[in-house]
């Protein structure tokens, strides 16, 4: 009985290494292949929010690889740099519009404030002033509280 079981166990030994190993068909295990970055971000727009999200960083025995890591901040600081340009450029835009805008033509000139004639004032018409066309007196009071005559 023992022999049977050592002729057994080599047999069972010696078929699991020949399926492991191939067993001449050429067709055995293949290599694995590196962990990369699958879904990089995309070259031909601007990265957005949902591209950020989909990002999947692969994983080494040490943590993340570093290089797929470095790749991915420096296109995101790429990428925050231009916009940080373009807002600054649009916000310079925005201002120089306002003040054109607040300015107008003619509202600021060189030298002194040119001003037009000023109308003569006549005599301001008084209540009892019938030369000035003013109402006659009415017996009463003043606005001030004086007895009028």
């Amino acid at each position: 009985m023992f022999w049977f079981l050592l002729i057994a166990m080599v047999v069972v030994v010696a078929a699991v290494t020949l399926v492991v190993v191939g067993g001449g068909d050429g067709g055995g295990l293949r290599d694995s292949e590196p962990d990369r970055l699958h879904d990089p971000l995309p070259e031909d727009r601007p990265v957005a929010r949902a591209d950020v999200d989909a990002v999947r960083l692969p994983v080494t025995v040490r943590g993340y690889r570093m290089n797929d890591v470095d790749d991915v901040l420096d296109r995101l600081g790429a990428e925050l740099a231009e916009r940080d340009a373009r807002i600054a450029e649009l916000e310079a835009a925005l201002a120089g519009a306002h003040a054109s805008a607040m300015g107008g033509p003619g509202l600021i000139q060189d030298g002194p404030p040119v001003l037009g004639p000023v109308p003569e004032a006549g005599p301001v018409p008084g209540p009892g002033d019938p030369e000035s066309g003013g109402a006659p007196e009415a017996p009463g009071k003043t606005p001030e509280g004086e007895e009028r005559a």
